[in-house]
């Protein structure tokens, strides 16, 4: 039996320095060299005295650096880039408080213009004067924006059962359960009883809708309704549940409304799908959210969340406050924030303009498609996620029922799109049902442990609950995922696969050969596997270069290691 014990490293360190004989420095040199060798940086305590902030910055680089790299974090949606002109405009506006109204009235104005454009941009119903009377917000995200969009509902859901003379004492809201952590902590953190309606396969791994009916009564408050599922990147159907709702009504008079979480399809549908009818173009949307850390390509710290009219924002939630030399209305769960994320929100709708995100957001989805077809020719992998999925045209009519505007143009990459499920530019897949029997000891999760070895971050994550038994490894593909870095990640994962295959070959091998007889060949095997996993398969190939070159008639000499290092 192998024995094993802890070793607390920091304790260890802290007991060796302490006998180490200290590097002489003086009063000067104290403030410079001292973290070099002499003692470990404070993680605990702040420091008696100053230090050089130039060394303070060093040593922070350099733990840093030891992070992922943000461009190869292809599990996060979040944008990671940010071009040197808007990071000028950052760094002159970094210390202003969007809470200051009136100190920075030129920064409150960005963020109304913003909220004007994501109403247009959503087809917000306009009144007599021919503008949107939607009223919004910038949050620090999607999460804090579901919260607020959670908490209009259920106050106007509890004011009008006052209003009847009825009970309010026991809301529930509907979602999928694949919903994101914040639609669930909405309920759990707001007493709402949260009703998941489960997903199958063949929704897509979405909310099933014909499991909706049944799980409204007079206590819901409303339905969240996913514009990017963030397992497979897929969209629920908001017109279909919408006219589904009417059915509801019309039976029993419960007036439904939906909340659409589009913290990452709130950006990338209007652009890619300009025909899918999900925004204020349908009746029962009441409020919208979205990220602009994420597809709005800001920094991250940034959320939206509109309503289509003030009325669904209730007045009780609205807080008036005479601050700062000034009166301020405000609704949120935050109140100092930072007020750069709204000014890149901004200064990225004048410079990209609807050209420039449109171009941006259709490579993406390509490329995402490119990944897909080629994860499904090599017959190691299936699919779940939908874009690279073709429709036929009955199913165009059924899913982009948003009429053409005349003045809009839509161009030939726009309408292709619309050839195809729509999603996000995400890739989900697993091994194929072929590939899991052939291994069904094979563990998927190797495959993202073997990409991280190359620096690539790709998580392998359970579908929820009612599909736990399926693993899916997911590829977001962002504008940072070119055509040339999609093909370093393609060769990869196969290479990746491919050391697992033969990995668990040899496993088999030793398991089932009758001809090892002696611990020293089961040593050999045992090695091998280990060599070929850690590697990351680089032993194998040069196994097979110096098989190939050792070949009688080849001219060469018999191959031997050396210990040469290359210059």
């Amino acid at each position: 039996m192998t024995l094993s014990h802890h070793v607390d490293s920091l304790k260890l360190e802290s007991q060796l320095l302490a006998k180490a004989k200290k590097t002489v420095l003086n009063h000067h040199e104290q403030y410079i060299s001292s973290y070099y060798s002499n003692e470990p940086v404070p993680k605990y305590e702040i420091p008696k005295h100053s230090t050089d902030g130039e060394l303070v910055y060093k040593y922070m680089k350099e733990g840093l650096s030891l992070d992922g790299i943000p461009s190869l974090n292809l599990a996060s949606f979040v944008n990671t880039e940010v071009d040197d002109v808007p990071l000028r405009l950052i760094s002159e506006n970094i210390v202003k408080n969007l809470a200051d109204n009136d100190e920075y009235p030129s920064l409150i104005e960005c963020q109304e213009r913003c909220i004007n454009i994501l109403s247009n941009l959503w087809n917000a119903p306009k009144g007599s004067d021919g503008v949107p009377h939607t009223v919004g917000c910038a949050t620090t995200g999607s999460s804090e924006a579901i919260m607020l969009a959670g908490l209009a509902m259920k106050k106007k859901w509890q004011e009008q059962r006052k209003a009847d003379g009825k009970p309010s004492d026991n809301p529930n809201i509907l979602m999928a359960s694949v919903a994101q952590v914040a639609l669930e902590k909405f309920a759990r953190y707001f007493d709402v009883e949260n009703r998941l309606i489960l997903v199958t396969e063949d929704s897509h791994h979405l909310i099933d809708v014909s499991k909706i009916k049944e799980n409204i009564d007079e206590n819901t408050i409303g339905i969240f309704v996913i514009m990017g599922s963030t397992f497979t990147g897929a969209f629920e159907p908001v017109a279909q549940i919408s006219k589904l709702l009417d059915e509801v009504q019309k039976e029993t008079g419960h007036d439904i409304k939906i909340h659409v979480d589009g913290a990452s399809g709130g950006f990338v549908a209007p652009f890619v799908y300009p025909h899918l009818k999900w925004d204020f173009s349908v009746d029962r949307v009441v409020s919208i959210n979205t990220s602009g850390h994420k597809f709005g390509l800001t920094t991250a710290g940034l959320g939206w969340v509109i309503w289509r009219e003030l009325e669904y924002m209730p007045e009780s939630l609205r807080f008036k406050l005479d601050y700062l030399g000034g009166l301020e209305e405000t609704f949120g769960l935050n109140f100092s924030r930072p007020g750069f994320t709204v000014l890149h929100q901004y200064y990225n709708f004048l410079s990209l303009g609807r050209e420039g995100y449109t171009k941006i957001f259709h490579s993406c989805i390509q490329n995402a498609r490119l990944l897909s077809r080629f994860l499904e020719a090599t017959t190691y992998y299936e699919c779940l996620s939908v874009i690279h999925k073709p429709i036929n045209d009955d199913q165009k009519k059924e899913i982009f029922t948003l009429p053409h505007e005349e003045d809009t143009q839509h161009s030939e990459q726009l309408v292709y799109n619309e050839g195809f499920l729509p999603g996000l530019p995400v890739v989900a897949f697993r091994f194929s049902k072929d590939f899991r029997e052939k291994y069904p000891d094979l563990p998927q999760s190797m495959v993202s442990l073997l990409l991280r070895n190359k620096q690539f971050i790709v998580p392998n994550y359970h579908l929820p609950p009612d599909e736990l038994e399926k693993e899916i490894l997911r590829v977001v593909v962002r504008d940072l995922v070119t055509l040339n870095l999609l093909e370093k990640l393609m060769n990869d994962i196969v290479e990746a696969t491919e050391v697992l295959i033969r990995a668990h070959d040899s496993v088999v091998d030793l398991l089932q050969s009758k001809e090892v007889t002696t611990a020293q060949e089961k040593k050999d095997i045992i090695y091998k596997v280990l060599l070929s996993i850690t590697s990351n398969g680089t032993e194998d190939v040069r196994a097979e270069q110096i098989d190939k070159h050792d070949k009688p008639g080849l001219g060469h000499h018999k191959h031997k290691k050396s210990y040469r290092g290359a210059c």
